[in-house]
């Protein structure tokens, strides 16, 4: 596994507290991720339970829990690294498009503004909002689809 580098900015009353917020932990490096991006806006690493192999989840390198939170400076330069994650999933993986969603308070599993970018092919099952979890064979075939999206994140353009 590839952990981030050091956090950033993690919002103060997050910062030093055990357990408060998982992708805080995530972009401190304090917890392991398959890293596919990471700079200074946002981190994206792959879901751990993915709908499909190859979801990934980009989030603000700062504490933000709701979109509604993320002021609007932020907000182009954030879903431009989601646009990123978009465009090289299907070249990465060989998929068609793919599904992006953000949770919003309601069912939003962590407490930390986080974009959902899921590979999509047609056909494979996904249907409206029921989204089935597949798993990884093991952490090696997780750290081998990290390294197809990172290099297709990579190439320019």
């Amino acid at each position: 596994m590839l952990a981030a580098g050091p956090a950033r900015s993690c919002g103060p009353t997050l910062r030093g507290v055990a357990g408060a917020c998982a992708f805080c932990s995530i972009v401190a490096g304090e917890l392991p991720a398959h890293v596919v991006l990471d700079d200074e806006v946002a981190l994206g690493f792959l879901d751990v339970r993915p709908v499909f192999h190859g979801h990934v989840l980009v989030v603000p390198r700062d504490h933000v829990e709701l979109l509604t939170d993320l002021t609007a400076d932020r907000l182009g330069p954030y879903f431009e690294r989601v646009q990123r994650v978009a465009a090289a999933l299907p070249t990465a993986l060989g998929a068609q498009g793919t599904f992006v969603a953000i949770n919003n308070k309601v069912s939003q599993s962590v407490p930390h503004l986080h974009v959902h970018v899921v590979p999509r092919t047609k056909g494979d099952g996904l249907k409206g909002f029921f989204w089935p979890r597949t798993k990884y064979e093991d952490d090696g075939h997780m750290a081998r689809v990290a390294d197809q999206i990172r290099e297709a994140l990579s190439r320019p353009g």
